[in-house]
């Protein structure tokens, strides 16, 4: 037992290490207050996702990579500048905002009125739909049944919000770093259950033997919008009007096919 504790604080240390590593080798230059800010210094600094495919992922080059990443990029390009792509992981997200490490957020970041406390966020950009997904074996209907579950979900996300709120007393929630984390404990039956996007479910499905798992019930709706700290109307106002146009013009819809396989949902 001791030794098995020992090699789990071992590989725990050693994940921690190379996360840093990884951040690190993407230290962001400080970020800029203004739209003319950004323009002075010829690029704008993005916080994204990389374990959130097909929304954020790593590409074959160890990039950014997904729709997120194609969004920022049109960003940048309608405004004359490149990007910089910072990787960033669900729990830091907000506070590498916060403290000036990035420039704004296109982190599939669900807006909720809780986070609306800390950030302000663009008209929506993407849509996903958020369901529990399990072991089709289980009998999970509703959540009334989450009692004695072991149920998992990445730490402070949406589904994490979401589930805590309908739970049971009884109900074993299993909070990880991350959906990629999540996914695995489904896969090798340490949790009952997951709180997933769509998206993220479809990617397990890809892995297992065909009706392994199943979506149980849908945990919430959400559109998600580019983050920027308050207090920037005119940099709120560049991004929304970016939005605007791109999503009129068939942008927006053409990445969300590249990325998705479907169109765009229409979002308020």
């Amino acid at each position: 037992m001791i030794k098995l504790l020992q090699r789990r604080v071992f590989t725990t240390t050693a994940l921690a290490l190379g996360l840093a590593a990884t951040l690190g080798a993407w230290a962001p230059a400080a970020s800029a207050q203004t739209v003319a800010d950004i323009k002075k210094k010829g690029e704008l600094t993005v916080g994204m996702l990389v374990d959130f495919p097909p929304y954020g992922t790593m590409n074959s080059s160890n990039q950014p990579d997904g729709y997120d990443a194609d969004v920022a990029k049109l960003l940048a390009k309608d405004r004359g500048v490149k990007v910089n792509s910072v990787p960033v992981t669900g729990p830091n997200r907000i506070p590498f905002l916060l403290t000036n490490k990035l420039d704004l957020l296109v982190a599939s970041l669900a807006i909720t009125p809780e986070r609306a406390k800390q950030v302000q966020f663009s008209n929506p950009y993407a849509a996903a739909t958020i369901v529990l997904y399990g072991d089709k074996k289980a009998n999970i209907k509703a959540p009334a049944d989450l009692k004695g579950k072991r149920i998992g979900v990445a730490r402070a996300s949406t589904q994490d919000v979401a589930l805590t709120a309908i739970a049971p007393e009884g109900t074993e929630i299993r909070r990880f770093d991350d959906d990629a984390s999540g996914m695995q404990a489904l896969i090798s039956g340490q949790v009952d259950a997951i709180g997933a996007s769509t998206t993220v479910a479809a990617q397990i499905a890809k892995r297992v033997p065909a009706n392994t798992f199943e979506d149980k019930f849908i945990l919430r709706q959400q559109q998600m919008g580019v983050a920027m700290r308050p207090d920037q109307a005119e940099l709120l106002k560049t991004v929304n009007d970016f939005v605007a146009k791109n999503t009129a013009n068939g942008e927006l819809n053409k990445l969300y096919q590249k990325w998705l396989g479907t169109d765009l949902p229409v979002m308020k």
